[in-house]
């Protein structure tokens, strides 16, 4: 229906532009652009959409990496890691500056990831609240005086005795222990409970992971079972828990022969 009255056209418009209800709508579709709602698959990974970001310049836990506590209690702190980016993020658009290809998985990208409206990278955050550490030579010393304040005030990891996240997830036994309560005297039995026999399965992360020397044929450092690999019921105390396919993979792992798909298929 056209309005053929100027008079009249002049008056719906100026009601039209009064309305409070109309001009904030009209507003809206204007400016408004897609969340970028992310979902943490670590403490150091994040997925926008369908691209999956590091955390440019920290070293943060897998989920399935323990610690020893204050009062010399093992600790799933791999868990609290990821919980605490989660309940940083809290559900709030985020958006990456994508600085280039992760080195270490092909598959994903390095990030400088903020929340937005703050100036502050979640990499930055998470080495303050002591659940990642600067990583060089990508942090060019960014984080270093984060660092040294999270240490020096025993927060997150650093309440605690750990190893570096990199050690955990290289099986790296001998790597050095970090943090507050690494009593010289308990080295043997500190190691034993970071590095247990009956790792603990996170909650919906069931993909076993073993390390084999005969993974790095294939320049791989381990081999993953799947539960419909018919390796998967025999194969005992695995060395990592994984909730992904994708994460074994960015980890160094193989999938296990037995699990491949028959051909054709």
């Amino acid at each position: 229906m056209r309005f053929r009255n100027p008079v009249i056209t002049t008056l719906l418009l100026t009601c039209l532009s009064a309305s409070p209800v109309l001009s904030a709508t009209a507003a809206l579709s204007a400016t408004a652009a897609p969340s970028a709602t992310a979902i943490v698959k670590d403490a150091g990974t994040v997925q926008l959409g369908n691209t999956v970001y590091r955390l440019d310049g920290i070293d943060a836990p897998a989920a399935d990496q323990l610690c020893i506590d204050e009062h010399a209690d093992v600790w799933t702190c791999g868990i609290e890691a990821r919980d605490q980016l989660t309940k940083l993020i809290g559900g709030k658009p985020i958006h990456c500056d994508d600085i280039g290809v992760d080195p270490t998985f092909k598959k994903r990208r390095l990030g400088v990831c903020k929340l937005e409206g703050d100036p502050t990278s979640l990499s930055q955050v998470m080495v303050q609240k002591g659940y990642a550490l600067n990583v060089e030579t990508s942090a060019t010393g960014r984080f270093k005086p984060d660092q040294a304040t999270a240490k020096d005030g025993r927060a997150g990891l650093w309440k605690g005795c750990f190893v570096a996240p990199r050690d955990f997830r290289l099986g790296k036994k001998d790597g050095a222990l970090l943090g507050n309560a690494c009593p010289a005297d308990r080295d043997t039995q500190i190691r034993n409970a970071l590095f247990p026999d009956d790792l603990p399965m996170p909650a919906s992360c069931n993909i076993k992971g073993k390390y084999a020397v005969r993974a790095r044929v294939t320049g791989n450092v381990g081999i993953y079972h799947l539960q419909a690999c018919r390796s998967y019921p025999g194969l005992g105390n695995p060395d990592r828990w994984f909730c992904s396919e994708e994460d074994a993979q960015a980890a160094g792992f193989r999938r296990a022969y037995n699990c491949r798909p028959p051909k054709g298929k």
